[in-house]
C-alpha cells in the first residue's frame, strides 16, 4: 500500500530547481514516484507505507531548499506526571511528518511542530487516545472572550473615579455624621 504525501517546498525559482528536488526525493528509500510543480511550489510523492514526512523534508533540505513546518497545539487531557509528558511526546513524534513535539504538564498542552502537508490534528489526537490519554485542538480565546473581557476592563475604568472619590471623602463624611445624632 502507498501514501501520498503533498509537501510545499520553499525556495525554487526555476526548473533546475525542480529537478533538483526531484532527483533529492527520487533518491529516499521507498518513494515510488515524484512530481514536483515549481508554480504551486509543491512536491506530490507517493511512497512506500515505512516512508515518513520527515525523510522527504530532510531529503529536500539536503537538496538546498526547505519544507515549511505547522505549529499545531493541543490541550491533552489526562497527564498527571513526568512520565505522562514523556508517553504522550513519544506518542506524538511516532505520527509520520512530525518534526518535534513539546509537552507541558503545567499548561496541559502539547505543541506540535510539523512539515506542512504531512499530517493532520486528528492524527496527532489519535496517537494521544492511544497513548491513554485524551486531546482536544487547542482554541484560543475567540472575539466574544476579547469583547467580554474589554467589556470588564472598561466598566471597573469607568466606575474608579467614583470609588475613589467615595472612598477619599469618606474620612470627611464621618464626623459630620457623628454631628447628626
Amino acid at each position: 500500500m502507498s501514501t501520498t504525501f503533498t509537501l510545499p517546498i520553499a525556495g525554487m525559482t526555476c526548473a533546475s530547481c525542480v529537478s533538483r528536488v526531484e532527483k533529492s526525493l527520487t533518491r529516499v528509500t521507498g518513494v515510488e514516484s515524484v512530481a514536483v510543480n515549481l508554480a504551486t511550489e509543491a512536491a506530490t510523492v507517493t511512497a512506500a507505507d515505512g516512508v515518513t514526512g520527515s525523510a522527504l523534508a530532510h531529503a529536500v533540505d539536503a537538496a538546498g531548499y526547505s519544507v515549511p513546518q505547522d505549529d499545531i497545539v493541543l490541550d491533552i487531557h489526562g497527564m498527571t506526571c513526568a512520565s505522562c509528558v514523556g508517553r504522550v511526546e513519544k506518542a506524538l513524534l511516532a505520527v509520520p511528518g512530525v518534526a518535534s513535539a513539546e509537552v507541558n504538564l503545567a499548561t496541559e498542552q502539547a505543541t506540535v511542530h510539523a512539515y506542512r502537508g504531512a499530517t493532520t490534528p486528528d492524527r496527532l489526537m489519535a496517537a494521544v487516545t492511544r497513548a491513554g490519554y485524551q486531546a482536544t485542538p487547542h482554541a484560543p480565546p475567540g472575539p466574544a472572550v476579547e469583547m467580554a473581557t474589554a467589556a470588564a476592563a472598561r466598566v471597573w475604568r469607568d466606575r474608579l473615579p467614583v470609588l475613589a472619590g467615595a472612598v477619599l471623602s469618606l474620612p470627611l463624611a464621618l464626623p459630620m455624621l457623628g454631628d447628626l445624632g
